[in-house]
């Protein structure tokens, strides 16, 4: 297998994104993150954060959901409503009752929860010290956390609710969200949605200077984590048989857990793997 050549960053470390040389941006040194969980959407806010050259400082909060039981059917509450029922619930009956876990204590679950009038507080106390605070959100559970951050503390942070929040743009800074986000806008989906439909249908306005729109989704693949994934699977790959045909599976999800069961597609031909990362190809590019 021939060696692997990838081009050297286009920022280094060192240096300062473009996105923070003037204005507002020129003076943001830290970050939040306010994931729900989800690596998805989770991995979208640190690749931000990565590109913008505050990877060594940032801090991770959460926005949980109560989990078990009766709560999987409540998914579909708005997460501050979803709470108050379940703590309703477990006055009530207990946890026993309607078999509700309670939340897991170990691994990436010791996240902080994240709090909208903590984390405003924060900002606005360490503001003159540290400047003002990034705050990157991703997921629909993030939302009104993210939204209530900018409400309390709107001189002292700059808040990016990554994929689109559906409604109120006014409430962030910057929305990040794919083109096709707005595919339900185009002359051709609008001959697929029936008429009585359309206004049921988000977004229903075309993006103004609120958003930021992206061909795909944000990710942590920069030049670093290409370069490390082709050499922790280059030797392994570099014994099979030419041509290699790679697929990126992924790891387990809500909806599919059973992922180990696609085993039996490894072959001399296809190699499938099982996590998130880039895996080098036949000719040793990605």
């Amino acid at each position: 297998m021939r060696p692997t050549r990838l081009p050297e960053p286009a920022i280094k470390l060192s240096e300062t994104p473009e996105i923070f040389e003037s204005g507002f941006y020129g003076v943001i040194k830290r970050a939040i993150i306010i994931g729900n969980g989800f690596a998805g959407a989770e991995n979208q806010c640190i690749g931000l954060v990565r590109a913008l050259g505050l990877s060594g400082r940032h801090s991770i909060y959460r926005v949980s959901r109560p989990r078990g039981g009766i709560n999987e059917w409540l998914h579909w509450l708005p997460i501050s409503l979803h709470k108050k029922v379940d703590y309703f619930i477990t006055q009530v009956f207990g946890y026993s009752q309607f078999q509700i876990v309670a939340p897991e204590t170990s691994g990436l679950s010791q996240v902080l929860e994240a709090d909208a009038r903590q984390i405003a507080k924060m900002a606005y106390q360490t503001f003159e010290r540290e400047g003002p605070l990034l705050v990157v959100a991703s997921g629909r559970d993030t939302i009104s956390v993210a939204s209530s951050i900018k409400r309390l503390a709107p001189e002292n942070v700059f808040v990016v609710q990554i994929q689109h929040p559906r409604t109120h743009l006014n409430r962030f800074d910057m929305v990040i969200t794919p083109c096709h986000d707005y595919y339900p806008l185009t002359p051709h989906a609008q001959e697929q949605i029936p008429w009585f439909l359309r206004r049921w249908i988000t977004p229903r306005e075309p993006p103004d200077q609120h958003v930021v729109l992206t061909v795909g989704a944000l990710h942590q693949a920069d030049s670093a984590a290409l370069r490390s994934a082709a050499s922790v699977w280059h030797d392994e790959l570099a014994v099979l048989p030419k041509p290699l045909f790679v697929v990126n599976v992924g790891g387990p999800t809500n909806c599919f857990q059973g992922y180990m069961q696609l085993y039996p597609l490894k072959s001399s031909k296809v190699i499938v793997v099982y996590m998130d990362c880039i895996i080098l190809s036949e000719n040793g590019n990605f």
